[in-house]
């Protein structure tokens, strides 16, 4: 599904007013009409047993509140509005829907934060309306403003809280929350999903999200191009490569994953388990010759071998025969539980400069790269497809905050390799500048483990044959619904990495299925 940013948007809007010539106002009677809807959606009784408030803010956004406040007046619901800003600076479409809902007998009342029957009429509501800022907004919220007290207010209230279009606060193209943000129940937007309802902080401020057509023309619309998109069930099924009916082991690609530590055990062991699980032919475990016989014990598809350590690490000695037993494998996926021991530092960086063959980039891999990012840089036009998290972003470069999706994008960009930012909605960024939002997965997957499992589980699909991109974020998809299905049946604060795994083949199995 595309997502939109906010000058996207006005774009649209304006081909659709001067160029198929639709009145704006017709436009945000459509979108009045939608949030209405919603808010008569979550009412738990009759309409003329229910209370609603609506948030409006001056501009068109506020004109949106004003229609639905109207409709749900006329619907028989009791409703008062309150306008967070000056009545004198409402735009034309705004001030018309003032008008209308001023000839049902309702006024807009202007909001003080100082009024205790506003707060105490808005907390006894069953639903509230947020219309106080639309996509439109780039600017800090003053703490000392009748804005940021009204979504303080909004946010206290009980009743289920409707965003008109986007949860004011926050940013439509990165989802940063500009000083306070309200947090919604649901969001009804407008044409195209947006990005800062899909990534960032709004993905969980913004509820449930639903798109709405109001009346901007399809073909329009379909011509939006849009860079960034959200990864949905037929991506992941399409990430899955076919499957020879005559097929043999080597057919269904080779993966050696090279890990672990003293004390780091089980990393390499979920990484290579991940891998055989989804379908890769061959996986061979690289480990310190210290933990060889752990593994050994552990592993029964997987096939463990040692290589000379240093202290319990992989020692840089071990790189020769690293890179002649890769020789005969299609993709390196390394780092889990390798350990920050200089030995091991000067290993992967040899590794990643002598390889042509594809890589898979996690966890200590990635920091080995801190100082020495030109070893990526050297290895554009190969695959590499790094795995990190906010902090081993941070030290290769990277600065999620706010913008997990533009920082993504221009590492990616710029450094020519694919990068997976892992977090509540994780995103993958292609070196040409493509970027797909995930929208699996809960915070049961927040636990030590399960970025291994999603390393294996990308290695093995790009050795199958799926594309770096496709594999990248296909594998985040199965992964994120992995673990939507163990936390289904064990609650996510049960969901392991081991369970992870072992939810695959119904994930697979619904893919299939489709």
């Amino acid at each position: 599904m595309k997502l939109a940013t906010a000058a996207q948007m006005r774009e649209l809007d304006r081909k659709a007013i001067e160029e198929r010539h639709i009145p704006s106002i017709d436009l945000m009677e459509r979108a009045a009409a939608e949030v209405a809807q919603a808010a008569l959606d979550l009412l738990p009784d009759k309409p003329s047993k229910c209370r609603a408030a609506v948030f409006c803010g001056p501009g068109n956004n506020g004109g949106d509140g004003a229609g639905a406040a109207r409709l749900l007046f006329l619907m028989g619901l009791k409703v008062r509005v309150f306008l967070a800003g000056d009545y004198d600076r409402l735009t034309p479409d705004a001030m018309e829907e003032a008008g209308r809902l001023s000839e049902c007998g309702v006024e807009l009342e202007p909001f003080d934060p100082e009024d205790r029957s506003q707060a105490a009429w808005a907390r006894s509501c069953h639903v509230v309306i947020d219309a106080l800022f639309g996509v439109g907004l780039s600017r800090e919220i003053a703490p000392d403003s009748k804005f940021a007290a009204a979504i303080s207010l909004i946010n206290s209230c009980k009743g289920a809280v409707i965003a008109a279009d986007i949860p004011s606060g926050v940013e439509a193209d990165t989802g940063r929350v500009l000083g306070r943000a309200v947090k919604a129940r649901r969001t009804v937007t407008f044409s195209l999903p947006k990005i800062g309802q899909a990534a960032g902080e709004g993905a969980v401020l913004s509820g449930r999200v639903s798109v709405h057509d109001i009346g901007i023309p399809a073909a329009l619309v379909r011509e939006v191009p849009c860079p960034v998109q959200t990864v949905e069930a037929d991506f992941a099924k399409a990430a899955l490569p076919p499957r020879k009916a005559d097929g043999h082991k080597g057919d269904f690609g080779k993966v050696l994953v090279v890990g672990g530590a003293v004390g780091y055990t089980g990393a390499p062991y979920l990484t290579a388990s991940a891998a055989v699980r989804s379908g890769c032919g061959l996986v061979y475990l690289g480990v310190p010759e210290s933990i060889w016989e752990i593994e050994t014990v552990r592993c029964v598809s997987a096939m463990p071998f040692p290589l000379e350590d240093r202290r319990g690490a992989l020692s840089r000695k071990a790189a020769s025969a690293l890179l002649e037993r890769l020789a005969d494998c299609g993709v390196l996926a390394i780092g889990p539980g390798l350990g920050r021991s200089e030995s091991t530092r000067q290993l992967v960086l040899e590794v990643l400069q002598k390889t042509e063959k594809p890589v898979v980039l996690d966890a200590d891999g990635i920091n080995a790269l801190e100082g020495h990012i030109d070893i990526l840089d050297q290895r554009r036009g190969r695959v590499t497809i790094l795995t990190p998290h906010g902090g081993e972003f941070a030290r290769i470069g990277g600065n999620p905050a706010g913008d997990p999706v533009g920082a993504a994008r221009a590492f990616a960009k710029e450094h020519g390799c694919v990068l997976v930012l892992k977090g509540h909605r994780t995103v993958t960024a292609g070196p040409q500048g493509n970027v797909l939002v995930n929208t699996t997965g809960n915070s049961g997957l927040a636990k030590g483990g399960s970025g291994d499992v999603l390393t294996g589980l990308t290695a093995s699909l790009l050795a199958q044959g799926a594309s770096p991109v496709m594999a990248a974020a296909g594998a985040a998809w199965i992964h994120g619904r992995a673990g939507d299905l163990a936390a289904a049946e064990l609650t996510e604060y049960c969901v392991t990495p081991e369970e992870l795994i072992a939810a695959f083949p119904r994930v697979f199995s619904e893919l299939q299925g489709d």
